[in-house]
């Protein structure tokens, strides 16, 4: 493995969602993959990793599903009530951190192909700025307008996609966030809070496979990948 930094990281993973989109009879979360539900497959790949000293998990108030999975009294994963939004869910998890020095890697429960080699990208990164896994935009992008006819044709040659794990200085990040929220700014990502409040993240490349499940052809792809690595570790 790659030399890494000795700080202490704490995971957090907010899936207090409940991802309507995939038209689901449960939060996507929850739905299985190659024998395991999503949450489970990603919480072991974050437990997995040696510089991950814990996992802080946001769920949904009145959950019922955590309790079935073999991992929810794990001691290395804390349990809590997340949010109406993922910021709150993020913010909520920031506040359960005990160490002011510690660094947080926020990652999307409904990503469960990432890769520790990614991370290890990431953990490189030492500056208060932090950094987040992203790649650079491939397709044609056209900005719309609220009729969805296209207004123009960005210019893709600097543009990236986000992905998570996003990673930053706990204190800091749950600061910008209770920031954006006296603001009333919505962030819709751990980068932007920290945007706006004056920091410049870094963008690490990351894998196009770290795919985020949000539509029901998602899932089968997610399979593919795995099932892919599974056997190439075979």
């Amino acid at each position: 493995m790659a030399s890494v930094s000795p700080r202490k990281i704490i995971a957090v993973v907010p899936a207090a969602g409940i991802g309507s989109r995939m038209r689901a009879d449960r939060p996507k979360q929850y739905l299985r993959l190659n024998g395991k539900t999503v949450l489970e497959h990603t919480l072991n790949l974050l437990l997995a990793y040696p510089q991950i000293e814990s996992v802080i998990l946001g769920i949904a108030s009145g959950d019922p599903y955590l309790s079935r999975l073999p991992l929810h009294d794990n001691p290395r994963i804390l349990v809590v009530e997340g949010g109406r939004t993922r910021a709150q869910t993020v913010l909520n998890c920031l506040k359960k951190v005990d160490d002011a020095q510690a660094w947080v890697m926020v990652h999307d429960a409904a990503r469960p192909c990432l890769t520790h080699a990614d991370l290890d990208k990431l953990c490189r990164i030492k500056d208060d700025n932090g950094a987040i896994l992203a790649i650079p935009a491939t397709d044609t992008i056209k900005l719309a307008d609220g009729q969805g006819q296209i207004l123009r044709t960005e210019d893709r040659s600097r543009l990236w996609q986000a992905q998570t794990p996003q990673f930053f200085p706990g204190g800091l990040l749950r600061s910008a966030l209770e920031q954006a929220a006296l603001q009333g700014l919505e962030v819709t990502d751990e980068a932007s809070a920290m945007e706006l409040a004056g920091y410049r993240p870094h963008l690490v490349a990351g894998r196009g496979d770290n795919l985020k499940i949000t539509r029901p052809e998602d899932l089968d792809l997610a399979e593919f990948y795995l099932s892919k690595r599974q056997k190439e570790v075979l």
